[in-house]
């Protein structure tokens, strides 16, 4: 099977996995889940799930452990895009090709998906404790619940869009220094999170899990950039959101401080760095290398 056909089956797996956890639109607060559901079920790359589950099986991990995670890391990443889509934010009208929660449900409703897919998610990462067999596992789980909550907050994703806000707003001086702690902890944080729950859930030691997320680092900050060079270089039919956006907002990207060239660079240069991690670990996930280079170097 080639790359792309397990690319697709292993999306599939990764969309019956989240349709499982979904939480059902009934009650008085239906509208809230049909908002929630609307964005989650918007589609994408599933990034973060795929790479959480590649890292458990390169780690030798088995068994539905890590899939209560997979699900809630999807949740956070996803409540993140309805945020950042609000007027008070980046003010966007599409993302993957349809329109965004706030336009579909309203301000306020999106407000409150976002929210409510925050919290969701802890309470379907709390899933895997039912799962855990042993001890070990159950401490494992404890572990991973640690990862989720500090890469999801105020000193990871949370972190990065606060300084993210400050700077379109020109409260802090773009420098090299901001725009890399901007890109680590809202863009690689949950990259961390996700390639490191993978490893810790499959028993990785300290000093494995150290390097995952100096791996992910890497992918993080390239994945970043890279959506900056496209943001310039890309087409709304291609990327199924607006281009330029960033131009419009005044916003101060890589691609502005240093230009296309060295830009695309620095993203060979991560990525060559985070493949040679990957393949230094006992046993290789080829599969997880490639999917690692086609994200990176992606053109959409």
């Amino acid at each position: 099977m080639n790359f792309k056909e397990t690319l697709s089956e292993k999306t599939v797996q990764i969309e019956g996995i989240l349709a499982r956890f979904l939480p059902e639109e009934q009650g008085f607060q239906k509208r809230v889940i049909e908002a929630m559901n609307y964005s989650i079920l918007a589609g994408g790359k599933r990034l973060r799930p795929m790479l959480m589950a590649e890292t458990f099986r390169m780690f030798g991990g088995t068994g539905e452990l890590v899939e209560p995670f997979m699900a809630a890391v999807e949740m956070v990443h996803n409540y993140s895009l309805v945020h950042d889509d609000l007027p008070a934010m980046d003010n966007d009208e599409y993302r993957r090709g349809r329109k965004t929660t706030h336009v579909v449900y309203g301000e306020g409703m999106a407000v409150l998906a976002g929210d409510g897919l925050l919290n969701y998610a802890f309470e379907t990462a709390c899933f895997a404790f039912e799962k855990a067999q042993s001890p070990a596992e159950y401490e494992k789980v404890a572990q991973a619940m640690r990862v989720l909550a500090g890469k999801a907050g105020i000193y990871g994703m949370i972190g990065g869009q606060c300084a993210d806000i400050e700077a379109e707003e020109h409260q802090e001086e773009v420098t090299e220094e901001l725009l890399l702690f901007i890109h680590e902890h809202k863009t690689a944080a949950l990259i961390q999170c996700a390639m490191m729950i993978g490893a810790i859930l499959a028993g990785a030691d300290r000093e494995q899990v150290d390097a995952v997320e100096k791996c992910a680092y890497n992918i993080g900050i390239a994945f970043q950039i890279q959506d900056d060079i496209l943001d310039v270089t890309g087409s709304q039919e291609v990327l199924g959101k607006p281009v330029g956006s960033d131009e419009k907002n005044g916003k101060i990207t890589y691609v502005t401080l240093y230009g296309l060239e060295k830009s695309a660079e620095t993203v060979a240069s991560l990525s060559k760095e985070a493949i040679q991690i990957l393949t230094s670990f006992p046993e290789r996930n080829l599969f997880l290398e490639q999917l690692v280079e086609q994200l990176i170097n992606r053109k959409k």
